[in-house]
């Protein structure tokens, strides 16, 4: 879960909702430069975070009583085992990306923790099982990959409202071809990319929230509760290829 503190109380975002805004961004990458298995490809950008199922059985608060943003958590055995078998029973790519994905988080938590070290451990070497039934070399895995890793940093940009003002720019990560983007607001609900990698000139992404006003919960399900009685809020964004404008030359003083 994304928990932004604002004026009216929390807003929450769950981490599916966050996977829908990353397809959306993925959906229009330029078609020549899209992978062979582009619908898996997107399926895989769209659900990299379904085994987090914040309304069934997931703790959401810390132990001050406040949400649990998606950064205060750790390496979890049982959330990673159960995402694993989701997308094995998927397709083999989904699952190699996804699991890829999870080593890419995780792998900070090696050192500390044994069983987050037995568990990537294992998954590599699915990983190049999986690579090899697949006839994809590590290079091109490690493409595709960063593509939706780039995805994933884009949507969390959006969501976390980390646009800056005045038209600054914020780099969101290095593509699939490791070139530097960077996220500009151009105008009021407009952004643009610099360098620009859509197929499309404009186009619109959104993601749905909810405001939560109390700030304290005495357990997960209050939290649960307040979350589903809370009304939907969904922001939007016009993506316009565009460039910011230029600042304007300072006079000097005589």
């Amino acid at each position: 879960m994304i928990a932004n503190y604002t004026q009216q109380g929390w807003e929450l975002i769950t981490q599916r909702a966050h996977g829908i805004l990353a397809a959306q961004v993925a959906l229009q990458w330029k078609t020549a430069e899209r992978p062979e298995r582009w619908m898996e490809t997107l399926l895989a950008i769209a659900e990299h975070d379904d085994a987090m199922i914040e309304l069934d059985g997931e703790q959401l608060l810390t132990e001050a009583g406040g949400p649990i943003n998606f950064t205060m958590k750790n390496f979890e055995l049982e959330h990673c085992i159960r995402l694993s078998r989701f997308t094995r029973s998927k397709s083999r790519y989904i699952a190699l990306l996804t699991s890829m994905h999870m080593d890419f988080i995780y792998r900070k938590d090696m050192e500390a923790d044994p069983a987050a070290k037995a568990f990537l451990l294992e998954q590599r070497n699915l990983q190049a099982a999986w690579r090899k039934e697949l006839g994809l070399s590590r290079e091109e895995a490690e493409r595709i990959y960063a593509f939706m890793e780039w995805c994933d940093a884009f949507s969390l940009l959006l969501c976390q409202h980390a646009v800056q003002p005045e038209s600054r720019t914020i780099e969101i990560s290095r593509g699939p071809d490791k070139r530097k983007y960077e996220l500009c607001q151009v105008g009021e609900g407009e952004l643009t990319l610099l360098p620009w990698p859509f197929e499309s000139d404009r186009f619109e992404v959104y993601f749905e929230s909810r405001v939560v006003p109390q700030l304290q919960f005495k357990n997960s399900n209050e939290l649960r509760e307040a979350f589903l009685a809370a009304p939907v809020k969904e922001t939007r964004w016009a993506l316009v290829h565009s460039s910011p404008a230029a600042p304007k030359p300072k006079v000097k003083a005589r």
